[in-house]
């Protein structure tokens, strides 16, 4: 008695790991990119806010880097099925950059240089949900993750978080951006796997 024979070693237990349906680990950080990657010096970038009257809001790189920033440690869930845990990034959440800019829009399209737009409602950008990020694991973000600047939304699947973004129009009537034009789905709830339209 008390003795217990090699090999057993009682149920398995599940995983720690908790993953949206569908998605799969990795420890690689994928580079995806619909189009050539664009280089901004950081001189020369700025980021405008524009309201639905109008009014725009402008930052240049430096002006951004004297904003008190975050350390968020979030994971993030690709619609290509890959999901990356407990990533570190260092930016501004869009509280601080939303706090003076009086609008009554709902909903926001997000525009990158080099073309790239994604929609998002603005609700998604607020309480502590989304940052302005510049760095990376420590490092300055490199230009094939989106440097010197991404949307971090990491709610949402991460075609969301916007790479090389340049502005945020602010609208009262939803307007779909690259990849909802071409069927992914307006939310993208990585929790309900709304990869695309009527997911």
């Amino acid at each position: 008695m008390g003795i217990v024979s090699p090999g057993f070693h009682g149920r398995r237990r599940e995983s720690a790991v908790k993953l949206p349906p569908g998605q799969y680990l990795t420890e690689d950080f994928p580079v995806l990119s619909a189009g050539p990657t664009p280089r901004i010096p950081v001189e020369e970038w700025e980021l405008t806010v524009t309201t639905e009257t109008g009014r725009q809001h402008r930052w240049t790189w430096r002006e951004l880097l004297d904003l008190p920033s975050e350390t968020p440690r979030v994971d993030i869930h690709c619609v290509t099925k890959w999901s990356k845990l407990g990533t570190d990034w260092q930016g501004v959440s869009l509280d601080v950059l939303l706090a003076d800019v009086d609008t009554a829009a709902d909903f926001a399209l997000v525009s990158s240089y080099g073309g790239y737009t994604t929609n998002l409602p603005l609700e998604d950008l607020l309480d502590g949900q989304a940052w302005i990020v510049y760095r990376y694991d420590g490092e300055e973000l490199a230009p094939e993750h989106g440097g010197p600047v991404r949307l971090l939304v990491p709610h949402l699947y991460f075609w969301k978080s916007a790479k090389w973004l340049r502005g945020i129009d602010l609208l009262t009537e939803d307007e779909p951006g690259f990849w909802e034009s071409a069927g992914y789905h307006d939310y993208g709830d990585p929790w309900r796997e709304q990869r695309y339209q009527g997911d």
